[in-house]
């Protein structure tokens, strides 16, 4: 059973190396965030779900698994909103995109 909580834990470390590589080759603060976000999110959350395993099945304590689960939850709901939130004011204080960026719907919904 450990190797399944090894497992989780090194799904972690791919998110966090992937989101790393992300940071350093985005073109742009925006696609930048997202790759953040996908860091703290994915990366944390394999740890989580490790830590509850953990807890569970080799210390037998019910209460920390508990406490992680429901700080997991709260992780999973906060940190998309605050990059969302945090995009949504760069955008709107100004921050240009790159030339290579395809799309732009938010600019085009603050158009209409």
């Amino acid at each position: 059973m450990i190797y399944v909580i090894y497992v989780f834990i090194g799904i972690s470390l791919f998110f966090a190396f992937a989101g790393v590589v992300g940071l350093l080759r985005m073109p742009d603060a925006f696609c930048r965030m997202q790759s953040s976000t996908n860091i703290s999110t994915l990366g944390v959350l394999g740890v989580i779900i490790g830590g509850i395993l953990y807890s569970a099945i080799f210390l037998h304590n019910a209460e920390m698994a508990i406490k992680l689960a429901v700080m997991g939850i709260f992780y999973i709901v906060t940190s998309p909103i605050s990059g969302h939130a945090i995009a949504k004011g760069a955008y709107r204080h100004g921050v240009k995109m790159s030339r290579k960026t395809v799309c732009d719907q938010y600019g085009e919904d603050m158009e209409k």
